[in-house]
């Protein structure tokens, strides 16, 4: 009979030494990259008040938060699910009186009742930056530049990021004063889908050229401007060359405009990451407001867990064994000089059994 109460639940693991060290590695390169370009790190706790994180986000559902009822006040606490309404609260509240732009960085535990399909994961370790308080091109470059010097810092290559316009068809439709609103969710429905069928049956025939509007940025972008007669994307358009101007050959650039998926709160603007042997999405970033404030912020979020995994492994750590009545100070210099240390305890002991490359002798390190 099989004991089954040290099973983990569905979605959920424990990271080993190797690879707790991988992830360990990963968020401080990224974290090293965001404080070097001035982003306070800020943490807020796992749980808050369930109305507290409803209110901050739009797009963010409680109903995928582990939810119970606090003793101490009898409302009701959640898990969190994503640190974004967090960070958008502390800029609210407790920074408010904060020097704009505002830039912040964090990273966190997040967990969510059920997971996708091809994410069955349900705990992640989530990695971003803000900047609130800014909605320009220039801060959304400054977001999308920055995400990518992070990803590089892990030691990702083939980094490559998609633009996208969340509010695309909303602001094209806001020329047509006839079009329903039953029409506008009909013609974002066929859209997400690619359905050009579908898009001419919902009314929105004059969409169908945005289906093509995808691909290489220069390419996408001379579709768009062709597209934009009226000039009601002028604006849009000018401020997606900015970014990209500021990312340079940092990254491949592509555009889908009327990509949706995973840019429920986005405002104007909106990008995934993508990296070399990173399975799906590496990050996502873009534009929202604050709920609750309705201040305007740019931010991206790294994940870091598969990062890690796709991050090349660092060198093979040099572990010294310290036998019995070995010199505390020798050992002190050795830590200062990149060397782990590990300490005899018992004769029994195998250090090579226990990782460890050399032994000191003669108050060297030999190898073992």
């Amino acid at each position: 009979m099989t004991d089954n109460t040290d099973l983990l639940p569905e979605g959920l693991e424990d990271r080993l030494p190797a690879s707790a060290d991988r992830i360990t590695r990963t968020m401080r390169a990224c974290l090293d990259v965001l404080d070097s370009h001035g982003y306070d790190r800020v943490r807020p706790p796992l749980l808050e008040f369930e109305s507290s994180l409803n209110r901050r986000m739009q797009g963010i559902s409680t109903r995928s938060m582990f939810r119970f009822v606090d003793p101490s006040s009898l409302r009701t606490l959640a898990l969190r699910s994503d640190i974004t309404p967090q960070i958008g609260r502390i800029a609210a509240t407790s920074m408010a009186e904060a020097a704009r732009p505002l830039r912040l960085a964090y990273c966190g535990d997040t967990a969510v009742i059920r997971a996708s399909q091809l994410d069955p994961a349900r705990e992640r370790l989530q990695l971003g930056a803000e900047l609130i308080g800014a909605d320009t091109a220039a801060a959304a470059g400054e977001m999308v530049a920055l995400a990518i010097s992070a990803l590089k810092a892990a030691g990702l290559t083939g980094i490559s990021v998609d633009f996208t316009m969340p509010d695309l068809v909303d602001t094209l439709a806001a020329q047509d004063l006839s079009m329903q609103p039953d029409t506008v969710e009909a013609i974002r429905r066929e859209l997400d889908t690619k359905d050009a069928g579908g898009l001419k049956a919902a009314g929105g025939e004059a969409y169908l050229p945005l289906i093509h509007a995808t691909g290489p940025f220069a390419d996408a972008m001379a579709t768009l401007r062709d597209l934009d007669a009226g000039g009601a994307l002028g604006t849009r358009l000018d401020g997606l060359e900015a970014i990209a101007a500021q990312v340079g050959d940092a990254a491949r650039i592509t555009l889908d405009p009327t990509e949706r998926h995973g840019f429920e709160y986005q405002s104007w603007f909106g990008f995934t990451l993508y990296a070399a042997n990173v399975r799906g999405a590496a990050g996502r970033g873009g534009t929202y407001r604050i709920g609750g404030s309705d201040e305007a912020a740019t931010g991206f979020t790294l994940y870091v867990d598969a990062l890690a995994d796709a991050a090349p492994q660092g060198e093979a750590a040099q572990t010294v064994y310290l036998p019995t009545g070995f010199s505390a100070s020798k050992a002190k210099r050795l830590r200062a000089d990149g060397w782990r240390t590990v300490a005899q305890l018992s004769a029994s002991e195998d250090p090579k059994a226990m990782g460890c490359t050399h032994i000191l002798e003669n108050g060297e390190p030999k190898a073992l």
